[in-house]
């Protein structure tokens, strides 16, 4: 059990947590949600020891061990694979490197071979002797392959590091799990890994995510920072919404009947104060005035955006024609003869593992790369906005965001232009702020409004949801369900393409394409998809 005694944080003169007094205990996974700039993982920071609260203190079950998921990618590049994993368990992996200095020794002492022999105890208590096959299989679950496990973490690409990191925070059964984010740059394969890994891990779990989906499956409680307190529900994070809701309508109605009773007495008090047979009555009312409290009821800190996406043209029946598009990056082969016809109902998710050949493909159909075989054809009644995965270079200007939005907008009034700003929460002092100055998420909010106002009716989103909270995700989400024009985009939030996609494309290794008319889960279900991504796997490691 790890609790949180009296915590209060302050940064500056603000109390960003004022006497927070939490219990998290075994066998429950916590969600810890709250909006942007509630606090999140600032309080995982204070539950891991990272940071020290101003007043009060955190305290863990003695003898229980703590891991928490890193966020330093560059921290281990100097270690293998397997030792950043085991490092998850930093006693285990003392033991393991005091037993390699011993036995290294030439002149090796009767004192050496004690200390060796109570170490090989120690170790065989912690169940050392399975530390490489468990590591390996944890690796092996989220996707990184044998070959892979003895390389040094600074040959892995970006996206197999933090898988590595997420093995190590899970390694060794730790007693108390802290995962910030756990699932930013998993593949869709390896979030599903994780939340069975999750679903069965029998000890204390407490995890910050913007993929309610992830929430809602692995979640026993939900967490709710808010205003500086931490409210916890019972259940996932569906069940939060509806019982925070009911909570705020209960209120709400328990206020209007309060409110009418104090009219009432009031009423009656106004009327029969100065009559000497009623004035008792007006006095008892007086008193039962005096008790009546209404509840105060606060107004969330989570601000939802308005997406809503508006084409200026009806989409007709011709809208893209694909054949034959390969595309080869250093090497390999991310696109290998790709053909497809889309119609004006289609909301297509691309997935697969290779996140490049999403991106290059979604890069052809927008102009901004060449395949190397094959054409595409977009119908004449087509109009195309596309989200960047890598958006950098859009921010790169002097531009205020009024300026920066104004240039994508036929109607050049500021008015006008900043009614699209105010949609996605950029209030009027926000529209002269410098766009390059912008975090990730106002970025992104920033390119939606441009999608927006560009009235376009097929979208292309790669990877929308990076840096939004979750009151942005869930708007993006209905705004991309209403939306009546056809959509080709990418996403890790299973709520999302479940919800929206019609139509499911697959790019398996070696460039390949599965397309299915069908929702998310029906794909995943799909024994016939499971064995056509399995040929394909086999048919890529023959042609190696």
């Amino acid at each position: 059990m790890i609790s949180a005694n009296n915590v209060t944080l302050r940064v500056g003169k603000k109390a960003l947590f004022e006497d927070v007094n939490i219990k998290f205990t075994e066998g429950n996974c916590y969600g810890l949600i709250g909006a942007n700039g509630a606090g999140k993982s600032t309080f995982l920071k204070i539950l891991s020891g990272q940071l020290e609260p101003t007043k009060g203190d955190v305290s863990i079950t003695p003898g229980e061990r703590l891991s928490f998921l890193q966020q330093d990618h560059f921290k281990y590049d100097e270690y293998p694979v397997l030792d950043t994993v085991i490092m998850g368990n930093a006693r285990l992996y003392e033991i393991m490197k005091e037993k390699e200095v011993i036995y290294a020794k030439e002149d090796f002492t009767d004192e050496d071979g004690i200390k060796a022999s109570e170490l090989e105890a120690e170790f065989a208590t912690m169940n050392g002797w399975e530390a490489e096959s468990d590591a390996a299989s944890l690796l092996n679950g989220l996707g990184i392959e044998t070959d892979l496990h003895y390389k040094y973490m600074k040959d892995l690409a970006g996206p197999e590091k933090v898988k590595v990191l997420l093995a190590q925070a899970l390694f060794g059964n730790p007693d108390i799990l802290l995962l910030d984010e756990p699932t930013n740059h998993l593949d869709l394969d390896a979030i599903a890994w994780l939340e069975e890994f999750l679903i069965n891990f029998d000890n204390t779990v407490i995890v910050v995510s913007h993929d309610r989906y992830f929430l809602n499956k692995v979640c026993t409680q939900i967490a709710d920072i808010d205003y500086g307190k931490i409210q916890l529900y019972a259940g996932n994070y569906d069940f939060w919404y509806e019982s925070s809701q009911l909570l705020i309508r209960q209120m709400k109605e328990a206020n209007k009947k309060k409110e009418e009773k104090i009219k009432e007495l009031q009423e009656f008090i106004s009327r029969f104060s100065a009559n000497a047979s009623k004035s008792k009555q007006a006095t008892s009312r007086k008193r039962a005035l005096e008790k009546i409290q209404l509840d105060e009821i606060k107004p969330s800190s989570r601000k939802y955006p308005y997406i809503d996406f508006r084409p200026n043209r009806e989409i007709g029946n011709e809208v893209l024609t694909v054949e034959g598009l390969s595309k080869t990056i250093d090497g390999e082969k991310v696109l290998d003869n790709i053909s497809f016809t889309l119609g004006h109902d289609d909301k297509v998710a691309f997935v697969g593992s290779n996140e490049l050949a999403k991106t290059v493909l979604f890069k052809i159909l927008i102009g901004e790369m060449e395949p190397d075989e094959g054409t595409y054809k977009w119908g004449v009644t087509t109009s195309q906005a596309y989200f960047p995965k890598d958006f950098g270079g859009e921010f790169d200007s002097d531009y205020t965001i009024t300026e920066w939005l104004t240039q994508y907008s036929e109607e050049k009034d500021v008015t006008y232009v900043r009614g699209f700003l105010g949609r996605m929460l950029f209030s009027g002092e926000d529209g002269v702020k410098k766009v390059k100055v912008l975090s990730g998420g106002e970025k992104v909010r920033c390119l939606l409004s441009k999608m927006m106002i560009s009235g376009a009716n097929v979208l292309l989103l790669d990877e929308p949801t990076n840096h939004l909270d979750m009151e942005a995700i869930t708007a993006l989400n209905n705004g991309l369900i209403k939306f009546p024009g056809v959509l080709l985009f990418t996403s890790r939030d299973h709520q999302i393409v479940q919800t929206t996609a019609n139509r499911i494309m697959e790019i398996v290794p070696g460039g390949q394409l599965i397309d299915k008319i069908t929702t998310y889960d029906e794909y995943l279900a799909s024994d016939e998809m499971a064995r056509k991504r399995q040929t394909y796997s086999v048919q890529t490691e023959e042609d190696d």
